[in-house]
């Protein structure tokens, strides 16, 4: 095989055009094409995997001297692809899923500890959604020392920690600080740091348990008029409903196969990537009706039986969490909604907000919501103002204010 860099790029740059990608995109490729190959040629001019990983490891912009995530991600992407025709012979180019979403280290050490820590959760069997937690919280931890110049985890200290979470207070809502905790400390055990995992304890953030929101009555018609009128695409308003209606999570969503729609009993079937338990549930006439109109009409072409695939080129199944946030997000921007974050957790609350409302009793709002323990649902008892309200009892008469 030739493995000059001039010969490997000229297959992927075919590969790249033959899978539909945009010129704009092949052309980003083949700068940075031409960057590698002149890395290479100062190293005896043949392409290995491990010449890729120096390469990729060139994160700092030399016209500013500062860390470039476009750097990091365009090296990072070749290199990806070049190692997979090296490897196999052909050009690999599926969306590579983010090990926990948002910007990875580039360090050398960290890079192996993140790699060393994904492959513990999957040898211990954790969840999909689990790991992508875990491995979110855990590279934006290292991200977040090497922008402090710190590139070994022994020079990481407590101090470091509490910095770090308090970096994130710009960013989150203090009842989400609890989230990041709770998936931080896995991770801080993981490399026996007992220090920072005192660290963690120390920054005192606790649990809360507010008053869920969910979408008033009259939003969530603009949203049904928005994804029925063809103000968004088939897929961004399957999607969006699918969200609404059935309060599936995004993970659930992303996962969802052509295999488990069952289009005659107009039901999907699932398991679960949270809790690892089947579910079963209907799909409304509308749902269904946009669903098939998606996968009918507008659904590229593609050996990947994931429902729900990318608009452009590679049409792969969507990478994570975020994909389908964006996808929400457009559309209730489409609607006119603009007043409240539209992720899915907001969507599942507003589905079981409507169960409860229409008088569904709690144990089977947690069997829809795929609940593990059907205490979580009770959270939603918050969200029903009139039942609440009924729960009042009457001040006794004569009682003083």
């Amino acid at each position: 095989m030739d493995a000059t860099v001039k010969r490997i790029g000229a297959v992927v740059v075919a590969e790249l055009r033959a899978a539909g990608y945009m010129e704009s995109t092949i052309g980003q490729y083949q700068k940075t094409i031409r960057v590698l190959a002149d890395f290479v040629e100062g190293r005896g001019g043949v392409y290995t995997p491990a010449l890729g990983a120096e390469f990729a490891l060139l994160t700092t912009s030399p016209r500013t001297g500062r860390f470039s995530v476009a750097r990091r991600m365009a090296y990072g992407r070749l290199v990806r692809v070049f190692d997979s025709y090296v490897g196999s012979g052909r050009v690999d180019l599926s969306v590579r899923k983010r090990g926990g979403g948002g910007p990875r280290p580039a360090s050398g050490e960290f890079c192996v500890l993140v790699a060393s820590w994904e492959a513990d959760m999957e040898d211990r069997g954790l969840a999909p959604a689990t790991c992508d937690a875990y491995g979110r919280v855990a590279a934006s931890y290292l991200v977040f020392l090497e922008e402090r110049g710190v590139v070994r985890f022994g020079d990481a200290d407590g101090a470091s920690v509490l910095e770090f979470l308090e970096s994130l207070s710009d960013r989150w809502a203090k009842s989400s600080l609890f989230w990041v905790v709770s998936n931080f400390r896995p991770f801080l055990k993981f490399t026996d740091r007992g220090d920072l995992v005192e660290a963690v304890n120390l920054a005192g953030v606790r649990r809360s348990h507010g008053i869920v929101s969910v979408l008033g009555d009259d939003d969530e018609e603009l949203v049904v008029a928005a994804c029925t009128s063809g103000v968004v695409s088939a897929r961004d308003a399957a999607i969006t409903l699918l969200a609404l209606v059935t309060g599936l999570r995004a993970c659930d969503i992303i996962a969802l196969r052509l295999g488990d729609v069952d289009w005659r009993t107009q039901t999907i079937g699932i398991v679960q990537q949270k809790t690892g338990n089947p579910l079963t549930l209907p799909l409304p006439a509308l749902l269904a009706g946009k669903l098939a109109d998606y996968v009918l009409s507008e659904r590229p072409a593609s050996d990947d039986d994931h429902v729900f695939l990318r608009m452009v080129a590679p049409y792969t199944g969507l990478v994570d969490h975020g994909s389908v946030y964006e996808v929400t997000a457009k559309t209730f921007r489409k609607a006119g909604v603009t007043s409240v974050k539209a992720g899915t957790r907001f969507l599942r609350h507003s589905a079981a907000s409507r169960l409860l409302r229409a008088g569904v009793p709690l144990e089977t709002i947690s069997a829809v919501l795929g609940h593990a323990d059907a205490d979580s649902t009770n959270l939603y008892m918050s969200v029903d103002e009139q039942s609440l309200v009924g729960c009042v009892l009457a001040v006794p008469q004569g009682a003083r204010s």
